[in-house]
């Protein structure tokens, strides 16, 4: 089934030049950016909470140039990593934004649902403890019935007890590259919801655990690195309704040219 492939955010100023037009403004940045790749991953949610409004906003300026944009919308860090007393209103707060990706054309949005995946990506310091299988079990709950997808980071997650546990609640286990170290996931997928997600986050293995956001995906996938994952992905395909692949080796533009790597691949295989 569908395969969409972009980049985990597009709003950075070191892509102008690497990827934007010299002298490209922030304002200019999507439309650009959805003229050449049909989905996004948005980071500055886990940053900042969105709202309804401001997602419609950015539904329709992606429309203007693509009809069938789909956004992927990362969980505000308040419900994944500085969890506290009372995040549930701050989970109601997150699945009420999405709305804003949700109205149909009629309502204005440009175009029907837009929302490709809401993404909860857990640090490796969420260990698999009651108390935070709890809290998932919580989350999971109050967003009942979005297309949500779960990153862990922490290997210790990925046992047949969860894996088991989230396909019977139709949720995407996300897929990640990310450097061969000890305690990170593997590199491999799960196949078993209707909507199927990898995350590329770079094999920089120094700097993985000592980088800041930056240094950390600072990384240039190869074509070889690339062609391991065309059979994983054709596995999820062939499952899923909808597959989402994400780039976050954001530096200078990489995450762009390895995406748009990645997709020529996958239309090479189709086409042999």
């Amino acid at each position: 089934m569908a395969l969409l492939v972009g980049a985990s955010g597009y709003s950075y100023k070191d892509w102008v030049g690497p990827f934007y037009p010299e002298g490209t403004k922030s304002a200019g940045m999507l439309a650009h950016y959805a003229a050449r790749f049909d989905a996004v991953e948005m980071n500055f949610t886990y940053y900042r909470m969105p709202g309804a409004e401001g997602l419609a906003k950015l539904a329709r300026e992606a429309a203007s140039v693509n009809p069938g944009f789909q956004f992927a919308v990362k969980a505000h860090r308040t419900l994944t990593h500085e969890i506290a007393a009372g995040w549930q209103a701050d989970a109601d707060t997150f699945r009420d934004a999405l709305a804003g990706l949700r109205t149909d054309a009629e309502a204005g949005s440009g175009g029907g649902d837009r929302l490709a995946a809401a993404l909860a990506q857990f640090p490796h310091s969420f260990h698999y403890t009651i108390q935070n299988r709890r809290h998932l079990a919580a989350l999971l709950e109050r967003w009942s019935g979005l297309p949500v997808a779960l990153e862990f980071r922490n290997a210790e997650w990925l046992q047949d007890r969860v894996v088991d546990e989230l396909q019977a609640r139709d949720v995407a286990l996300v897929g990640v590259d990310e450097p061969d170290l000890e305690g990170l996931p593997p590199r491999r997928v799960w196949p078993g919801s209707r909507l199927g997600y990898v995350r590329f986050h770079g094999r920089n293995r120094d700097n993985w655990w000592r980088g800041d956001n930056a240094s950390r995906y600072d990384y240039e996938y190869n074509e070889a690195e690339l062609r391991e994952w065309l059979p994983r992905l054709a596995e999820l395909m062939a499952f899923a309704k909808r597959t989402v692949a994400f780039f976050n080796n954001h530096w200078k533009g990489k995450a762009t040219k390895n995406a748009a790597m990645l997709r020529q691949f996958m239309t090479q295989e189709e086409k042999a």
